[in-house]
């Protein structure tokens, strides 16, 4: 066996943030914001209704810095509700206009309000379900409370980890992602090292079928159970791509990345206890999002109760955060471009 990276012109093939529609081999942006690159794509590309939504929910942007976490909910929510839309608008995806999205009544009179009983449900038709469609998400449950939500988001799982302290970690940091090619066998599969804080043993027991112990790399590495036929990892044919491609969508489900002045990607793993929601990060935001925008608009001092309880750390988290990975994310998916901020050096 003889296995080394895939390389496009030189460059490590790594997982790509995009899903759907990814331009495997293109160039990292390096950019501050995605907002005024987008807007130009869209221009140069003459979507002209997906440009209109997006430049929309750029002011919706804009108006939410501002605030509190009091009101903040609100503006965010059409900010992604507008950037959903450009996405569907941009790929030629069928929508219906509203939400898709509404509360579900998990709470009784009696209980107090925490995130376990703030209930979330994914309707049959709307920009969230389309969006769902979008991402070919396989979970069959339409009901979530915001807790479970919360928990399968990988930019605050450390802060939910410290909110709920006695819960196993889902997520778990991989270094070093990229795509190997094994000359001899001529297939392409995923590969990456696992932080030296975990035991292998232990997170193979709860990892997804789709990951591996990499038996070149034992204790060391975990990689794809899945191959796709791959004829030259030094030079890609565009079938090789094409093929790299398929299993980069294919295993997007069970590895989702923080956004930063690095990427940092992590292995969804499934402890027996956690409720494991399998849709995407944008959707759970999405949906996320719209139940505290509806608490902002129509039940604030609900929410303020949310923000005066042992959990109000997690939600500013997801106020604060959810912007900058929403925005890195559909920006991806919009363009097939991956997006990172400079890391700008001081002369020395």
């Amino acid at each position: 066996m003889v296995v080394s990276d895939v390389q496009f012109k030189g460059r490590v093939c790594k997982p790509h943030k995009a899903a759907a529609s990814p331009v495997m081999d293109a160039r990292t942006v390096l950019t501050e914001s995605p907002w005024q690159f987008v807007d130009l794509w869209l221009k140069r590309k003459n979507m002209n209704d997906a440009r209109f939504y997006w430049r929309q929910a750029r002011e919706f942007h804009t108006a939410a810095l501002g605030l509190s976490a009091q009101a903040s909910p609100l503006p965010l929510y059409y900010c992604y509700l507008n950037i959903t839309k450009s996405l569907l608008t941009s790929k030629y995806v069928t929508y219906t206009q509203h939400h898709g999205v509404r509360e579900k009544r998990m709470r009784a009179p009696t209980d107090r309000v925490d995130l376990s009983n703030e209930g979330v449900r994914l309707l049959n038709h709307g920009v969230a379900r389309s969006l769902s469609q979008y991402f070919s998400e396989s979970e069959t449950a339409t009901e979530h409370s915001l807790k479970d939500i919360f928990l399968n988001l990988p930019f605050i799982h450390r802060t939910y980890i410290l909110t709920h302290q006695r819960e196993t970690e889902v997520y778990i940091p991989l270094v070093n992602c990229r795509f190997v090619h094994d000359s001899v066998l001529r297939v392409a599969y995923l590969r990456a090292e696992l932080s030296r804080d975990y035991r292998m043993g232990v997170i193979l027991r709860r990892a997804p079928g789709s990951f591996i112990e990499d038996p070149e790399f034992p204790g060391k590495c975990v990689r794809s159970s899945a191959t796709v036929p791959c004829n030259h990892g030094g030079r890609p044919t565009e079938a090789d791509i094409a093929q790299i491609t398929a299993l980069n969508l294919q295993l997007r489900g069970d590895i989702e990345y923080i956004n930063g002045a690095q990427t940092l990607w992590y292995l969804r793993t499934r402890p027996n206890a956690a409720k494991i929601i399998s849709r995407r990060v944008p959707t759970l935001t999405l949906m996320a999002m719209h139940r505290l925008s509806e608490l902002c608009r129509y039940k604030p001092l609900e929410l303020d109760k949310h923000l005066s309880s042992k959990k109000n750390w997690l939600i500013d988290e997801f106020l604060r955060m959810s912007p900058i990975q929403f925005v890195d994310e559909m920006a991806s998916e919009i363009t097939g471009y991956q997006f990172q901020t400079p890391n700008v050096r001081s002369p020395s």
